[in-house]
């Protein structure tokens, strides 16, 4: 495995669970608005920075889903791309739901630049806010027509 900088996987706790402080989304289910060929929504919680998860082509808004468990208070989102390529700008939201149907932004929509000088890391912080699933909603992306993600990492507020 290539170490990048800034990028650590979570380490395993005796007895399974996650550490305190670490990443709630892995390992947690996943769902997808669309995927193309094998490259389904259970990648962004697998903790390989070169598997992803990538939408249907042309056919913007697409949508990616963890589901916590229960209800947390998240504070930190994390979006990474796959490592060894050049990306361009995405237009996505973080979304928030307590029952996986109604959503709120969490992180409002904007252009986000995942740059390989940061190991196409987008750190997103946003005010403490209860939810069980997170969502990232891409409606746009300046380098193709579908929506890609490398890692969704949760954090707690």
């Amino acid at each position: 495995m290539v170490q990048l900088p800034g990028w650590r996987p979570t380490p395993p706790v005796p007895g399974g669970g996650q550490p305190p402080g670490g990443n709630l989304a892995a390992g947690r289910p996943t769902a997808q608005s669309s995927q193309t060929q094998s490259y389904g929504s259970a990648n962004v919680v697998d903790g390989d920075p070169d598997s992803y998860w990538e939408s249907a082509n042309n056919a913007f808004a697409q949508w990616v889903r963890v589901d916590l468990g229960a209800a947390t208070t998240v504070g930190r989102v994390v979006l990474r791309l796959p490592p060894a390529a050049t990306w361009s700008a995405r237009t996505l939201s973080v979304q928030g739901s307590t029952d996986g149907d109604s959503w709120s932004d969490i992180v409002a929509s904007a252009g986000r630049c995942f740059d390989p000088a940061s190991g196409n890391q987008v750190t997103l912080s946003s005010p403490a806010t209860a939810t069980r699933y997170v969502r990232v909603h891409v409606t746009g992306n300046t380098g193709g027509p579908a929506g890609q993600l490398s890692q969704l990492e949760v954090y707690a507020a």
